[in-house]
């Protein structure tokens, strides 16, 4: 070996060596973000409170956007920023991509079959563009936009027959999108706005969304998983199998009737995902279909009703808001004409409200857990493999450093050259995350409530129950994976068409 491949050859070796070190020294030098010092064994637990947002926001004024917790066991990352929210969801995606799954959900076996749970391996990519190319595509939704303009009529519809009663406004909400869903995935209503299996079905989905996000011992003590001390096991594996014995009827139901008839004149969604099963080497199993069916009926129903009740309390606060929206309507659309989903373009009041909305009250207010799959580094601070990371959208969309009063209603700001939308481009607002891993229900709950909420507004005049004024109305919430109002808004609606 002659003396320059040596030398080349020791050269390259002694760079290489030279790269690993400054590595492992700079990865040495990134510490852990700051935060709270911890307890033995419990760690910050005792810190959640009640409303985990509210605490982990008030914590992050004193310890920054990118800040450590122990919660017993589990070491966890809170993100409280729009810079740093970018860095999780986008930036390093692929890193931070996995899912830190409760055990609660762990008990029921749904993980391991649901997009929204699954950390991103070969089975979610292939359920995520499934649903981006068969169920949730733009086609799809323009196809079935008289569905949905007929589901808001039978809401207006059953909301002019309560004569003087108070409605119940997520209880309609949840009916109206709940036979959307059902309509446009198994071609039936599976509950009527009067009966008691409405409420039924909404307490059983309500129960499933407050049980996954409350804070459950099992998560912080893994050794106590298999006594589950508080029941949420139990209890979510009871909610999740009387959700899957209902799907399992329906698809034997369909199977038997379409039995040597091929394909239906008009399938729907499920005729899809059955067809796609048959297929040679499919990846759809019946265990899987019935996954993709309770998350579109769980997420969909109760965010979209959330959303709906949240902005209808927020007008009824302020009536004056409600009153200028009505006047967008009234000279956009008129009182005659019911309002279509192309009209939505032309009412940027309404538009504001539903953000307004969104910042205020997003209906998952820390998002979903992510976990990191590789240490990473995020706004100078390392984040070990296997960190729990939660976004607090909440604390973002109240940041007084982003928004001027971040605790009023104030839907104008959007109105005044503010460019801001709430689809995943802009981190001052992500109500539904943002990147590869965002919310796959967001562009049909969107058209459906923006149009619920311009119907409501157009078609009826709004005031509260037994002399109640704006400033009685109690804005409590109730902390689960969905943020919901404590004490469910009633309100009475009189016709306007009969005013004129």
């Amino acid at each position: 070996m002659d003396g320059l491949t040596q030398y080349l050859l020791w050269s390259a070796f002694f760079t290489a060596l030279t790269i690993v070190f400054l590595r492992r020294r700079s990865t040495r030098e990134l510490t852990l973000p700051p935060g709270p010092r911890p307890l033995p064994l419990l760690g910050n637990l005792l810190e959640l409170g009640q409303n985990p947002h509210r605490s982990l926001a008030r914590l992050a004024r004193t310890h920054g956007p990118v800040m450590s917790l122990k919660l017993g066991s589990i070491h966890t990352v809170v993100i409280s920023s729009p810079s740093s929210a970018k860095q999780v969801l986008k930036i390093k995606e692929h890193s931070i991509s996995g899912r830190q799954v409760p055990h609660a959900i762990q008990a029921s076996g749904h993980h391991e079959v649901s997009v929204v749970w699954l950390s991103r391996n070969q089975s979610w990519r292939y359920l995520h563009t499934l649903m981006k190319t068969h169920l949730l595509n733009t086609q799809s939704l323009n196809a079935t936009q008289l569905l949905r303009r007929q589901k808001v009529q039978e809401l207006v519809a059953y909301i002019k027959g309560k004569n003087e009663e108070a409605v119940h406004i997520a209880r309609a909400a949840f009916c109206t999108v709940l036979n959307l869903i059902s309509t446009t995935f198994l071609s039936i209503d599976i509950v009527d706005f009067k009966s008691e299996s409405a409420q039924e079905l909404k307490d059983l989905m309500q129960g499933i969304m407050e049980e996954a996000g409350k804070p459950n011992l099992s998560d912080f003590f893994s050794f106590l998983a298999p006594i589950d001390l508080q029941g949420r096991s139990r209890r979510f594996t009871a909610y999740f199998n009387k959700l899957y014995e209902f799907f399992d009827q329906m698809i034997e139901n369909r199977l038997a009737a379409t039995t040597g008839e091929g394909t239906r004149t008009n399938p729907d969604i499920l005729d899809v995902l059955l067809q796609l099963s048959r297929e040679d080497n499919s990846k759809l199993t019946r265990r899987t279909i019935k996954s993709l069916l309770l998350d579109s009926f769980v997420a969909g129903s109760e965010t979209s009703s959330t959303t709906l009740e949240w902005a209808m309390v927020e007008l009824l606060r302020r009536p004056e808001l409600m009153k200028r929206a009505r006047e967008e309507i009234i000279t956009v659309v008129g009182f005659e004409r019911e309002i279509e989903e192309s009209d939505i373009s032309k009412l940027p009041f309404l538009q504001a409200i539903l953000k307004e909305t969104f910042r205020l009250h997003p209906p998952v207010p820390l998002l979903l857990p992510h976990k990191a799959e590789e240490s990473t580094e995020i706004n100078g601070y390392m984040v070990p493999k296997n960190t729990q990371v939660l976004v607090n959208v909440w604390a973002i969309g109240r940041d007084e450093q982003i928004w001027e009063k971040p605790d009023c209603f104030m839907p104008e700001r959007f109105m005044e050259g503010r460019t801001i939308d709430f689809r995943g481009q802009h981190f001052e607002l992500i109500p539904f995350g943002s990147g590869r891993r965002i919310c796959p229900g967001l562009p049909l709950g969107v058209r459906m409530v923006q149009l619920m909420l311009a119907s409501l507004i157009q078609s009826f005049e709004w005031s509260l129950p037994n002399g109640m004024k704006p400033k009685d109305l109690n804005l409590n919430e109730q902390f689960g994976l969905t943020l919901t109002l404590a004490s469910p808004l009633k309100a009475l609606a009189t016709p306007l068409r009969k005013m004129l």
